[in-house]
């Protein structure tokens, strides 16, 4: 019986070791940009609170108005009331 010779497999075991640094720098980037997305995301969900309750508030205020002035329609660079015209014609007299 003939003796079997070993095969040796002559494929790579690893990446070389210029290719692991890029492919851990793009991960690293990646996953700073992933976070950075995060942080964005976080602040975005609170301003859109924020925005949600200012607009709650202007409402309040513009129903203020209405019953006050009976318009809400307020020119807000000069707070002049803009009065709903009547026939065609604002703050009529006989």
């Amino acid at each position: 019986m003939a003796k079997k010779e070993k095969v040796v497999d002559l494929k790579p075991e690893k990446i070389t070791e210029d290719q692991l640094r890029k492919a851990q720098g793009f991960i690293s980037n990646l996953n700073r940009a992933q976070g950075e997305i995060g942080i964005l995301e976080t602040k975005k969900h609170i301003l859109l609170h924020q925005i949600a309750g200012v607009n709650e508030q202007l409402g309040v205020l513009q129903d203020e108005f209405q019953k006050e002035y009976g318009t809400n329609d307020i020119d807000v660079q000069d707070g002049t009331i803009n009065y709903p015209k009547e026939n065609g014609e604002v703050n009529k007299k006989d």
